[in-house]
């Protein structure tokens, strides 16, 4: 729940010691405010506890208006170890003001993030999983932390990877892996309807692809996706094309099998 500054120095700058706070200077007077004060309450709520909201009455602040310089309200301060480390002013959308938290606010559980995609980069799933199961115990709705177990479950469980991407948008820095993940579980569910594709002379071929890709043989898939590529690359609306892009994200730059194929699917895309 937001704070009501009363006492700046300990609901703001004492505060932003332990965790940052994101400070609303506003008035009762001001529409703006009325429309950006709801979406802040909302992100403070799906952080869980990331950072906190601080809501400070300009009219009756006006020595912290004058000491922060503030021209316009609303206007928003980010406050990490006592000092402004972002701003902006005026009542942007959501979307935006998530976008703007994505870039601004550091992320506590940065370092068993990157320790969990080196694991799984290198192809080591049954360490990756629980390091990212503990970071999401704490903050559910992490969107790095939910792609990344997506990731790491894909092989075992389409529907929990699938379930675990639910909502991540391109407004998130999880969007590209989230993506990939849809796209293969989309392309999965053609198995189940392979009437509604369209027909044509790669069709059996597409299916075949799909069919590796559900066995978890992603070089085979791979394999006849590039050829659909170079036989009919327009069809099931540049299908086999999404799909290796989704399986080379899905495996990680540093896996063999981007690092031995993307020259060769590059190839066939500009052949």
């Amino acid at each position: 729940m937001p704070v009501e500054v009363s006492d700046f120095e300990k609901d703001v700058l004492e505060r932003s010691l332990d965790v940052p706070v994101l400070a609303d200077f506003w008035a009762v007077w001001c529409g703006p405010c009325k429309i950006l004060s709801p979406v802040l309450e909302k992100l403070e709520t799906e952080s869980h506890g990331q950072w906190i909201l601080a809501k400070i009455d300009a009219d009756q602040h006006q020595d912290l208006v004058r000491q922060y310089g503030i021209r316009g309200i609303p206007s928003v301060k980010l406050f990490i170890d006592r000092k402004v480390a972002a701003e902006f002013t005026g009542a942007l959308p959501e979307a935006s003001v998530r976008q703007w938290l994505q870039k601004v606010l550091p992320d506590p559980y940065r370092r068993e993030l990157d320790a969990a995609k080196n694991l799984l980069e290198n192809s080591n799933r049954e360490e990756a999983i629980p390091i990212l199961e503990g970071v999401l115990r704490r903050s559910p709705g992490h969107h790095v932390a939910r792609a990344l177990l997506a990731k790491a479950q894909f092989n075992d469980d389409r529907m929990r990877a699938g379930d675990l991407v639910e909502g991540i948008e391109e407004d998130s820095e999880a969007f590209a892996d989230a993506d990939a993940i849809r796209t293969l579980v989309t392309l999965e569910s053609k198995l189940r309807n392979s009437s509604a594709l369209p027909e044509d002379a790669v069709k059996q071929s597409y299916l075949a692809a799909i069919e590796d890709l559900s066995r978890n043989n992603f070089e085979s898939a791979v394999d006849r996706f590039i050829e659909i590529i170079r036989l009919n690359r327009s069809y099931d609306d540049d299908g086999a094309r999404k799909a290796c892009v989704a399986i080379f994200r899905l495996l990680g730059e540093q896996h063999p099998l981007p690092q031995n194929k993307r020259r060769i699917f590059s190839g066939a895309l500009y052949s």
